[in-house]
């Protein structure tokens, strides 16, 4: 059963109908699955046209989907023999951020990304995805790991921001970001990463410093969540819809603005309709990019990554 969003009742009511008919047994059977079949085909156009022109706000709700799948399930579905790898060195352990070493076809990867969890349960356990200090701190470690041993890193992002309670910032939060973000800019191996779901503020880009920074189409990237910035802007949470639109969070406005490399289509009807194939097309874009810097030197990875997003700071100065 479909968790559903407010814009996709038409979406329920239909297939609603299709589970009914169905369940239905007796003599008619064979009416029963042409009428089955015609109502699955305009269950298909439905959702084409209904995810065909989402707006940003609604964007917004599919990438916090519940059942879009998170950075376990990538990892379940994409990648073979992940150990994972704990603790910062400094503090301690943080479920937020979840880290380790793997293999994508074959193939060694270090593997870093958010994850929120499922039910209550797991939502307390990784924090709802909001990492403290030494989440990111762990993330450095890994990376500088992963530059020893010449593997590629790839990160999975998907977090509403880092983590703002008192233990945080008295533990260095904003330090830990930057030195995150540092590292990203620093290391001297393919570095890709992918918005999967939701990309806050600095807890989103000190993971998303990459050669390649890949999106799926209804995933959000930007600085502020839109109800945090109708707070700050209009002082209601109301206006989150007009701040969703300002913010040009989405995927098309992001690729337009160069913000991003690639845009990996969806299954129809979101990721979260379609987990299996959504984590199949981003393990998909993730090798093609890792394969097309295969053979270029670590010093000039580094010099590529740090231009790109200097040249981003230039654009927005002329």
């Amino acid at each position: 059963m479909h968790n559903f969003l407010d814009f996709e009742k038409p979406i329920a009511e239909l297939e609603g109908k299709i589970e009914e008919l169905r369940h239905l047994t007796g003599n008619d059977e064979v009416n029963i699955a042409d009428e089955v079949a015609r109502l699955q085909d305009k269950l298909t156009k439905l959702l084409q046209s209904t995810y065909g022109k989402l707006t940003a706000w609604q964007k917004t709700q599919v990438a916090r989907h519940p059942d879009r799948p998170h950075f376990t399930d990538y990892i379940r579905n994409l990648f073979e023999d992940f150990t994972p790898l704990a603790g910062d060195r400094l503090f301690g352990e943080d479920e937020a951020i979840i880290g380790g070493l793997a293999r994508l076809q074959g193939r060694s990867v270090m593997v870093i990304g958010h994850e929120k969890g499922r039910d209550t349960e797991t939502r307390v356990k990784h924090n709802f995805g909001s990492a403290r200090p030494e989440g990111y701190r762990k993330a450095v470690r890994l990376m500088r790991m992963a530059e020893r041993f010449d593997i590629p890193v790839i990160t999975l992002v998907d977090t509403a921001g880092a983590f703002p309670g008192a233990d945080a910032e008295a533990r260095g939060q904003s330090e830990a970001i930057a030195r995150s973000i540092e590292a990203c800019l620093d290391i001297k191996v393919p570095l890709v990463s992918v918005i999967i779901g939701e990309g806050g503020s600095g807890g989103a880009i000190a993971l998303a410093v990459a050669n390649n920074v890949l999106m799926l189409e209804n995933s959000i990237y930007s600085v502020i969540s839109p109800e945090g910035c109708a707070s700050i802007l209009w002082r209601s949470g109301d206006e989150a819809k007009t701040a969703a639109e300002a913010l040009r969070l989405t995927a098309q406005d992001l690729h337009q603005l160069g913000v991003i490399d690639e845009i990996i289509a969806e299954p129809l009807g979101g990721a979260q309709r379609s987990p299996t194939e959504a984590c199949k097309r981003v393990g998909a874009a993730i090798f093609k990019a890792i394969e097309s810097m295969d053979n270029v030197e670590g010093g000039v990875l580094k010099a590529r990554r740090r231009d790109k997003f200097l040249e981003m700071g230039r654009k927005g100065l002329n």
